[in-house]
């Protein structure tokens, strides 16, 4: 356990956080979602909800902020523009932690090859649909600026 680290990022977790670079990207997936076939490094948090992760990577990770959007989402098959309540949740906890950017929705398949590409993705125990969230990582700036 650490002081001010969320509990349910554990040692594999954090150390793939921490090893990502500016620009990579993270997935994080409900549990439909082909994870174990479709993960260059893959993490298990089968008990813990979309929202729930996202809420602890975000405590820690920072997004990036030199392209339009940081955040992805998978689109709704045959109803792009339909917004499902559980990105409502994810866009509540991007703008708390001072994301000023969209989700930008992706089409399903174009989405599973973004999640190929990731350096990590993270397989929760969520179960509602369209429970997938995409994060680019930002840099921290240096002292002063």
């Amino acid at each position: 356990m650490l002081k001010g680290v969320d509990p349910i990022l554990g040692p594999e977790l954090l150390a793939i956080l921490r090893a990502m670079g500016h620009g990579d990207d993270i997935a994080i997936v409900d549990a439909n979602f082909p994870a174990t076939s479709s993960a260059k490094r893959l993490v298990r948090a089968d008990g813990v909800d979309a929202p729930r992760m996202v809420r602890a990577v975000l405590s820690v990770l920072p997004l990036d902020t030199f392209v339009p959007n940081a955040a992805f989402r998978m689109a709704v098959v045959d109803r792009p523009d339909e917004i499902p309540p559980i990105t409502k949740e994810f866009a509540a906890l991007l703008a708390a932690s001072g994301y000023q950017g969209e989700i930008e929705p992706i089409e399903r398949f174009a989405y599973y090859e973004r999640a190929k590409n990731a350096y990590a993705i993270v397989a929760t125990g969520e179960r509602r649909y369209w429970g997938n969230l995409i994060l680019k990582k930002g840099a921290i700036p240096p002292d002063g600026k």
